[in-house]
């Protein structure tokens, strides 16, 4: 035991791998094609938090706002790369760029109000507070751009007769599109307002498992849960909403017309 904490031994840690064997198990049982992409995904979970972890046990020992600074611009990158990847369809420059600025600036934004103003560390860049937090706000809204992205760009192909049918009674883009924008940022916030409704009756969540593990009193833990869940209410909520505000203009050109499937660069 450290701190309180538990120490797993490397042979505890080992055995838990077996509930990775049983799902490989099950699925074959099922005749579902998933076995190679379980195993994949497990050894890199596994490779990826143990370099994680060496990693930063010397940000934590070399504290630095300059490191902070390069760990949260590579979280961003690999975010608005994983947004576009997840789309899996064609997309263009300016809507690229609406992605990459709404995932950015919503999520640092709500980012340093949360840690300046909510939590108030000591020194602002403190990493054990500052990356952890930045990983929570900056993960989540990157999964609400995606699906609020993904059903709009879906919904804009399926339902295109209907915006132009709109388009030529006179409708504005915004009018035309307002019932899918709608929808899709439903679709983007949703998951975060579930995770608010099941938490503390259905399940607990990480972070205040975490804390109560390592001897905090659940009173704070729960404090901090509550201020986390409501920052990346917030972050999710802004992120998504600049993303399909400034999005569905991307899917229109100078003169008006929808042009869902083709590239409008101009």
């Amino acid at each position: 035991m450290e701190n309180g904490v538990i120490n797993i031994e490397f042979w505890r840690l080992i055995s838990a791998y077996l509930f990775i064997v049983i799902l490989l198990w099950l699925t074959k049982r099922r005749g579902i094609n998933r076995e190679k992409r379980i195993i994949i995904a497990t050894i890199r979970m596994s490779v990826q938090l143990m370099l994680v972890g060496y990693i930063l046990m010397f940000i934590f020992d070399h504290p630095s706002p300059w490191i902070v600074f390069l760990i949260i611009f590579l979280m961003e990158s690999f975010a608005v790369y994983n947004i576009y990847k997840q789309l899996d369809t064609p997309l263009t420059k300016k809507l690229k760029f609406v992605i990459a600025f709404s995932m950015i600036a919503g999520s640092i934004a709500c980012l340093f109000y949360f840690n300046l103003v909510v939590i108030h560390f000591k020194p602002w860049y403190e990493p054990r507070y500052f990356i952890p937090i930045a990983g929570m706000f900056i993960g989540n809204s990157m999964t609400g751009i995606t699906l609020g992205m993904k059903q709009m760009v879906e919904n804009f192909s399926k339902q295109k007769h209907i915006i132009e049918g709109a388009l030529m009674l006179g409708a504005k883009p915004e009018k035309a599109t307002k019932d899918i924008v709608n929808s899709s940022f439903d679709s983007a916030i949703l998951p975060t307002i579930n995770n608010m409704i099941g938490m503390g009756i259905v399940f607990l969540p990480g972070m205040m498992t975490g804390q109560i593990l390592a001897g905090a009193s659940p009173l704070v833990a729960i404090e901090y849960q509550i201020a986390i869940l409501i920052g990346i209410a917030g972050s999710v909520g802004i992120s998504s909403f600049l993303a399909l505000q400034f999005g569905y203009k991307t899917f229109f050109n100078d003169r008006v017309q929808f042009l869902p499937n083709e590239k409008n660069e101009k």
